[in-house]
Parts: structure tokens; sequence; C-alpha cells
């Protein structure tokens, strides 16, 4: 872990376009994670983090205008609320 100094200064660094995450998630998460980073050519977890929030916004917005896009996300989402306890800390 960084020390108290070294957080402290990055936060100064990046206090209006970044906030720090720290997530506790069970190892099939960060397993997912370095998956589609490896997948994506991503540089790592938190750019994972990233990309599939990129992705699931997209995915909202076209599933404005689109029934199948809005369809199959709703399913993502029903699945995941089944399997909610699989992937919670």
């Amino acid at each position: 872990m960084a020390s108290a100094q070294a957080q402290q200064k990055w936060r100064d660094k990046h206090r209006f376009v970044k906030s720090q995450l720290n997530v506790m998630a069970r190892k099939i998460t960060h397993d997912g994670l370095r998956e589609i980073s490896d997948a994506f050519n991503l540089t790592g977890k938190a750019e994972a983090v990233a990309f599939s929030t990129y992705v699931v916004r997209a995915m909202k917005q076209k599933g404005e205008s689109d029934a199948a896009t809005y369809l199959y996300l709703n399913a993502l989402k029903a699945g995941f609320k089944r399997d909610r306890d699989v992937f919670s800390p």
C-alpha cells in the first residue's frame, strides 16, 4: 500500500479529474477484469473497469433506439441480478 504522503500527492494532482477507487471484490471479478484487459489490449484492470463502463453506457444509449440491444442489455441485467451472490464481495 502506498504511503499516506504518496496518496495525498496523488489526490492533490488528480483532484478535479480522478477519484481513487479501492474495491474489495471476489477473485472471479478480478479474473474477469484481467481477461477484459488482455482481450482488448488494455493497460490493466483499472482501464478494464473504465472500458466496461464505456461499453455499458454505449449499449444503454444504443438501446434507446434499438429494441434488440435494449432486450439484450435487460437480459444481462436480469442474469446479473439472478447470480448476484456469485459476483458480490
